[in-house]
């Protein structure tokens, strides 16, 4: 047997450094044997008391072996001794053993949709968008609520909750968006979710069947793309303007939706803010084509000048909307906590969808965020978060207007970041991949479309996450990079 499977050495040590016990090296050099036909099918191994001995090792090493060996099929011990199984052919193993030559399954087909999505925004390098001011968060009186929901956690606690998620949370979440958002709701109809794209993904799953229309604005969101296309939805863009959403007058009849995503309070990238007039009209289309609308509330809560916009879904009682939300901008993107509220006729219907789907996980962080809420702490920090990024999206503009004069600024009465409209010679994508060797987290417009850009170029400037000391000289730098792509691009004409 020595010969087949090679003496085993005593204080080998593994690449990390580690001992290999005697008993390891064994049952991998068994198996190799094995798989690789050095020990063929219905060959009969020594016993345990001979193999030790010819080995040099305990007879109790060479049992726990074999022990664990028959455990995972490998040999099969009965009265006559311990065979070795029959695990497939000889041609299948070397086949198997020439894994090299095989590509590996192909992937789904709807992930073709993917393709060609470069150039992402780098969030922590200055100017990107999505990021809030994470050095402003109070987290000395996070940490206390953090603190208060273990000390007064049960046992139970750290098991699954209720799908929906904790029922302070959702009560919490559902008086604030009553209040501070408009919306009709309470706790019942709130559900509580890993962030907004899980909320997305959740509508589509409650809502749609494979096939149906997703309608979603163009330029928009990707992130709603991703879910609409993950649900094998045929996704039909509908363009926006300075009004937010414009279907088109024969929309709904040649691509009647079964869903339509927006963002009414801040089209993202844009900026734009749907009117009431469309909304009401989106709102009666939607209810006679039996449709949902999916009213994503993104940077709602930052609005700079007059009062919030009040959401969709409040508007009428009892609309098709699914508002969602998430506490990624509000407080921090590491908490993985956001909502979608369903309206009262699905809570039921959907319940039992709910208890498959979600598992009730993050308990304590949700306790936490509770008491974030209740106490105060959650409405004191927006208004301070408010104050800043009013500041700095001033500071923004300004050093905008001196070093991109003929540039239109998209947006900016709301959220924490601006759209800056490109002539063509300024290509946005070699704009961005220049800025982001300087650390220049900015976006290009281009991406958020469906067409790859053909109608749109520019730039997706965050001011959440840079302070107003380091935004003049950040967009003197952009200012620079985009001279040099429009240099480059009139010599290669």
């Amino acid at each position: 047997m020595i010969e087949i499977i090679g003496p085993l050495t005593p204080g080998a040590t593994a690449p990390t450094g580690k001992l290999v016990p005697l008993q390891k090296q064994l049952i991998e050099r068994l198996q190799q044997a094995i798989l690789s036909g050095r020990l063929p099918a219905a060959a009969l191994l020594p016993s345990s008391r001979l193999l030790a001995a010819e080995l040099g090792v305990s007879r109790n090493t060479v049992v726990i072996a074999y022990d664990h060996l028959a455990a995972q099929g490998y040999v099969i011990a009965d009265r006559q001794g311990t065979r070795v199984s029959a695990l497939s052919s000889a041609a299948l193993r070397n086949e198997l053993a020439a894994d090299a030559a095989f590509a590996p399954p192909a992937l789904a087909r709807r992930l073709a949709g993917f393709a060609g999505v470069s150039l992402r925004p780098v969030r922590e390098a200055l100017l990107g968008a999505g990021t809030p001011a994470l050095d402003h968060f109070p987290l000395a009186v996070w940490r206390r609520c953090v603190e208060r929901a273990l000390q007064s956690a049960q046992p139970r606690a750290l098991g699954y909750g209720d799908p929906a998620g904790e029922p302070v949370l959702r009560e919490a979440i559902a008086a604030h968006l009553r209040i501070a958002r408009g919306v009709r709701c309470d706790g019942a109809q709130v559900v509580i979710t890993g962030g907004a794209q899980e909320a997305l993904n959740l509508c589509v799953t409650l809502l749609a069947d494979p096939g149906d229309v997703g309608w979603v604005d163009d330029p928009g969101y990707r992130g709603a793309r991703a879910a609409f296309r993950a649900g094998d939805l045929r996704i039909v863009p509908i363009p926006v303007d300075h009004e937010g959403l414009a279907v088109p007058a024969n929309a709904w009849r040649t691509h009647a939706p079964k869903l339509v995503y927006t963002t009414p309070a801040h089209q993202y990238p844009t900026g734009a803010v749907l009117s009431v007039a469309r909304r009401l009209e989106l709102i009666a289309q939607a209810r006679r084509a039996g449709a949902w609308l999916i009213e994503d509330d993104y940077d709602g809560e930052f609005r700079h000048t007059g009062e919030p916009i009040a959401s969709m879904q409040g508007l009428v009682p009892d609309a098709p909307v699914l508002y969602v939300g998430s506490f990624s901008k509000t407080m921090f993107p590491a908490l993985r906590i956001g909502f979608v509220v369903l309206p009262r006729g699905i809570v039921e219907p959907s319940r039992l969808a709910l208890q498959e789907l979600l598992r009730g996980g993050h308990r304590l962080d949700q306790l936490a965020l509770a008491d974030f809420i209740d106490s105060g702490e959650f409405a004191r920090h927006l208004g301070r978060m408010r104050r800043l990024y009013r500041e700095r999206q001033q500071v923004l503009r300004d050093a905008l207007g001196r070093h991109f004069a003929q540039a239109p600024i998209l947006g900016g009465n709301c959220g924490m970041h601006l759209s800056l409209r490109l002539p063509p010679h300024i290509a946005d994508r070699k704009l961005v991949e220049l800025a982001q060797a300087h650390r220049i987290g900015v976006g290009a417009l281009s991406r958020f479309t469906s067409d790859g850009g053909a109608q749109e170029n520019g730039l997706v400037i965050g001011y959440g996450n840079t302070s107003a000391d380091e935004i003049p000289g950040a967009v003197k730098v952009l200012a620079r990079l985009a001279s040099q792509v429009a240099r480059t691009a009139a010599v290669r004409q």
